[in-house]
């Protein structure tokens, strides 16, 4: 018993791992983070590229590729990956298909996350192509297509989520576009269900961003301010509180009594930014039931090593509120929502950057053949 174990038998709380690399499934490492409490996996073109820089376990796949083109040798690459990735998490997966099916919990875990390209985050049309192609090409039940929730990424999740495939709703910043999320969500399950879809098969997370928010509000407030580092958690806070008002709207318990899962809020970017920061300032104080929160490897060996989960700022009504109602102390001249905005807009950039990186990276490889 670790204390990711703890975490979720006692808290409810999944511990993600966010990254994924072919030596990890190749020497065990992956299938040991799993022994060691993590519950599911998630990628991004980012980890992909630090995968494909630092790591010789790609050449010889490489090496044999019978294609030129760089994307198209990626996207195989990655679904491999990924396919593996869901079959290391196969069985856990299926025990917690089977806890939902039992009425345990509300939700299954055992989840890896595939990225589509960055290139379409403002498409919404080729992001639903992109989504059923990944889809299909891992050819896994506990796969889940990370989409954006870009104002172009809406739709197409719906859609995506109406045709059966699980979702992973990614870069999320603001509470205005959580909720946004939320309903894009209730009407891809209400029209999968009207296609006579299981809408028990059909997974969902909202992935919200949580640290980048401190870094961008911080440089905003002057040094000695008590709100410095707090407004992060602030609004992690107020999006569980938004969840929690959600899951017992008409709408949504139609769609709980018809099988579906709920969509849990992930807490993804979950290591400071600050390095004056804990380095568990995203895990212990955001820890609540029916979330995920997915770490990058420093974090989860940080949160197995001096996990203090009983310090979460979300554990009772009272807490919970009070710590949301901290965004009410923000100065007038500062705009959460402008903050956000240029948050989302950055983190499209910064993933197609990624991107085009790790497009080169797989370019000069192949020169090498």
């Amino acid at each position: 018993m670790t204390t990711l174990h703890t975490l979720f038998d006692e808290f409810g709380q999944s511990p993600w791992i966010d990254n994924i690399r072919r030596d990890w499934l190749e020497d065990g490492t992956l299938a040991a983070l799993v022994a060691n409490g993590a519950r599911g996996v998630t990628s991004n073109p980012a980890i992909f590229a630090k995968a494909f820089a630092t790591s010789s376990a790609y050449d010889g796949l490489l090496a044999d590729a019978a294609s030129e083109d760089a994307e198209t040798i990626f996207e195989r690459l990655a679904s491999a990956d990924v396919r593996d990735a869901c079959d290391v998490l196969g069985m856990l997966h299926a025990s917690s298909r089977d806890e939902f099916a039992r009425g345990r919990r509300r939700y299954a875990d055992g989840y890896v996350s595939l990225e589509v390209s960055p290139r379409l985050a403002r498409d919404t049309e080729g992001t639903i192509d992109a989504a059923k192609k990944l889809w299909h090409q891992v050819d896994r039940s506990n796969v889940m297509i990370k989409i954006p929730a870009t104002r172009e990424g809406l739709p197409a999740i719906t859609r995506v989520l109406s045709e059966g495939i699980n979702v992973n709703v990614t870069l999320i910043f603001s509470l205005e576009r959580y909720d946004e999320v939320l309903q894009a969500w209730c009407a891809g399950l209400e029209a999968a269900h009207e296609a006579g879809r299981d809408l028990a098969g059909i997974a969902s997370v909202a992935s919200f961003f949580v640290s980048r928010v401190d870094a961008a509000i911080d440089k905003l407030l002057d040094e000695d301010d008590v709100l410095r580092g707090h407004i992060a958690n602030a609004q992690v806070a107020a999006a569980y509180e938004t969840y929690l008002r959600w899951m017992v709207d008409p709408r949504v318990a139609r769609l709980l009594q018809s099988g579906a899962q709920v969509q849990r809020p992930l807490w993804a970017s979950t290591s400071p930014k600050n390095p004056e920061y804990d380095d568990l300032l995203y895990v212990n104080s955001i820890v609540a039931d029916e979330t995920v929160n997915t770490m990058p490897d420093a974090t989860l060996e940080a949160a197995l090593d001096h996990g203090h989960f009983e310090r979460s700022l979300l554990a009772t009504p009272g807490s919970l509120s009070a710590t949301a109602a901290l965004l009410d102390l923000l100065p007038t001249s500062i705009s959460l929502s402008k903050v956000t905005e240029q948050l989302e807009r950055e983190g499209v950039e910064s993933f197609v950057n990624s991107y085009e990186e790790l497009l080169t990276i797989v370019s000069s490889k192949l020169d090498k053949k």
